[in-house]
């Protein structure tokens, strides 16, 4: 079960939901916040997670990023990296907070495009004490050199041509300008149109819709960069064999320069490790022995 919590992140309301195991009632837990995929909200993938993790027993956060979801702020659907980064801190401020959490046991795990913020939140917050992504992916990686890796300067600047001239649009008065997340048809989407345009993962605040000018906010984010500001506090990175944005995944382990793992998960895709069975229980064990070890009291 969760409960419904909400703190502030840079004067906004975040709203967020706090998983707690079954039966254990006064006693101060280790917590770890998990943050959602890009495009995504708290009650798809992370809310699996963090239940999953409750059940192994943690306390676990989840939470809408700001400008999305049931969060606070305008325009809707900015993604803000180092907004995104901010939110996981104040989600760890908002956990030394509580009587329930122990304020020296707390971990962060971040999925998909927050398996590049939580890290970089990490890098600078030495209250998280470890560091665990799924399915990491770098949002301004993608953007600066596109999805497959291919794209030159001209495309760059055409996509940052295209982003500033919506800022000149809106301070003209015109209504903000959205793009789809994922293509909104199977043929071109994929495993994501699977997830978050069909029954399977789909939620009514998970509208696939990102505000245009959001390009020029990503495109200077490195999220791995400073990985080695992580150590001697460990990493754990886990990844499908499958999964297109395993590369990400390779990278940051091997710049961090601490205790650090890369955990690969055979079969299984980007998407699948985000609610397939098959792939999250493995996933999830993996997660319960690092930070189990890594949270101990």
């Amino acid at each position: 079960m969760s409960t419904e919590v909400s703190f502030t992140s840079n004067g906004l309301r975040i709203a967020g939901l706090f998983f707690a195991p079954e039966g254990r009632v006064g006693e101060r837990l280790p917590a770890i916040v998990v943050s959602h995929p890009g495009g995504g909200v708290k009650e798809q993938t992370a809310s699996i997670y963090a239940q999953r993790l409750a059940d192994k027993g943690y306390a676990a956060l989840v939470f809408d990023a700001a400008y999305q979801g049931e969060s606070e702020g305008q325009p809707r659907g900015l993604e803000d990296p180092y907004q995104r980064s901010e939110d996981v801190k104040s989600a760890v401020s908002y956990l030394t907070t509580r009587d329930d959490v122990d304020p020296e046991r707390i971990g962060a795990l971040g999925i998909c495009a927050s398996g590049g913020y939580v890290p970089f939140a990490a890098q600078a917050d030495t209250r998280i004490k470890a560091v665990g992504t799924v399915s990491a992916f770098d949002a301004g990686d993608a953007v600066r050199n596109g999805l497959d890796g291919r794209q030159g300067p001209a495309g760059l600047r055409q996509i940052l041509d295209l982003s500033t001239a919506m800022r000149t649009a809106e301070a003209g008065g015109a209504d903000p300008a959205y793009a789809p997340i994922v293509p909104e048809s199977l043929e071109e989407g994929g495993e994501g149109y699977e997830y978050y345009r069909t029954p399977r993962g789909q939620h009514p605040r998970s509208d696939n819709k990102q505000l245009v000018r959001s390009i020029d906010r990503l495109v200077q984010f490195d999220a791995f960069r400073f990985m080695s500001m992580i150590s001697p506090r460990p990493v754990l990175m886990i990844a499908g064999t499958e999964a297109f944005s395993r590369p990400y995944s390779d990278k940051a382990v091997a710049l961090a320069q601490g205790p650090s793992e890369l955990f690969l998960i055979e079969g299984a895709t980007h998407m699948s490790l985000y609610d397939q069975d098959e792939h999250v229980t493995p996933a999830v064990d993996k997660l319960d022995e690092f930070f189990g070890k890594a949270l101990a009291a």
